[in-house]
């Protein structure tokens, strides 16, 4: 038999069709992302680059800055209160870290095996939906020394009344918790979305094998959950060694147990008027931010996952 040659369609495509390009969707892509990348060059890099350049200043907004190499960093490296706002904000980033991960982790184990009703997830989200401001307005009245709800009750259960913001070894762990709590539920969804993209028959398997849920939790789950852990991780540190707000509502003074860096930040720029001196401690901040988060993926394999 002789073989039949195939149609001319089939060998070169439709006529007059030329071949698919990728040039088309790279333009379209570069429009879709144009205002949003317009948007970070603008809001985040130029702000950046200009921070870094101000840093590197003696400048007090009234005065044009004048240069003065690394004279603020020099002064940082000797500035006592610089060091002890850098503590306490390594202090409640670890409280809070730990305890928000934590919690969050449980209550997305319990969501994923309890229930996974719509009004849990509104109830869970909607402390995060509350201001800062409004969380540590309402806490500090809560946690009052004299009239708060939460001595009255340590009180009827014959336990000491506790000082909370205004002990200054309870300072920062109170402000960390009130945080934990506002963000844990959000934290809490993140997580348990992250854990619908596991297949579900691989806990049967273990089920049926016998497994326990521990065993379930420790072998298969968060394994598995790894790069999504990752990335809330990564997000949730960045966020805490931002805590401003907490700080400022519950003290107009900080006690030193309490100072965080971004308040020292906010006082020398707009309490001192010292911006080059503002802008150096940002820029000393930005860059334990970014070796953290290079840390962080890195040690967490983020880009990778076990379902490959």
């Amino acid at each position: 038999m002789t073989a039949v040659p195939a149609p001319t369609s089939f060998r070169t495509g439709i006529r007059g069709q030329k071949p698919a390009s990728g040039r088309g969707n790279g333009r379209v892509a570069l429009l879709f992302i144009l205002p949003s990348l317009v948007g970070f060059l603008v809001f985040y890099v130029m702000p950046l680059i200009r921070g870094i350049y101000q840093s590197l200043t003696e400048y007090n907004i009234l005065q044009a800055p004048t240069f003065i190499g690394l004279g603020n960093y020099r002064q940082l490296y000797h500035d006592p209160m610089f060091w002890n706002s850098l503590k306490v904000t390594a202090e409640y980033v670890v409280i809070n870290i730990s305890t928000q991960m934590i919690g969050a982790l449980g209550i997305a184990v319990l969501m994923e095996r309890l229930t996974r009703s719509v009004f849990a997830r509104c109830a869970l989200v909607f402390p995060w939906l509350v201001p800062n401001v409004a969380v540590a307005t309402i806490s500090l009245f809560m946690l009052d020394r004299t009239v708060g709800v939460v001595n009255h009750l340590l009180t009827d259960l014959h336990l000491p009344a506790q000082y909370f913001y205004q002990s200054p070894r309870e300072a920062i762990a109170t402000v960390a918790l009130v945080n934990t709590w506002r963000n844990v539920g959000y934290t809490a969804l993140l997580l348990f979305a992250g854990m619908q993209t596991i297949p579900k028959y691989l806990f049967e398997a273990a089920a049926i094998d016998g497994a326990s849920e521990w065993r379930i939790f420790r072998s298969i789950t968060l394994p598995l959950l790894r790069p999504i852990l990752a990335l809330v991780l990564t997000v949730s540190v960045i966020g805490s060694f931002q805590i401003y707000d907490t700080v400022s509502v519950a003290y107009q003074t900080p006690l030193p147990q309490a100072y965080v860096l971004y308040y020292y930040i906010y006082t020398a720029a707009f309490g001192e008027l010292r911006m080059g001196y503002a802008s150096a401690m940002a820029v000393i901040l930005f860059a334990i931010l970014a070796v953290f988060t290079f840390i962080q993926l890195k040690l967490l394999r983020a880009s990778r996952s076990d379902l490959a």
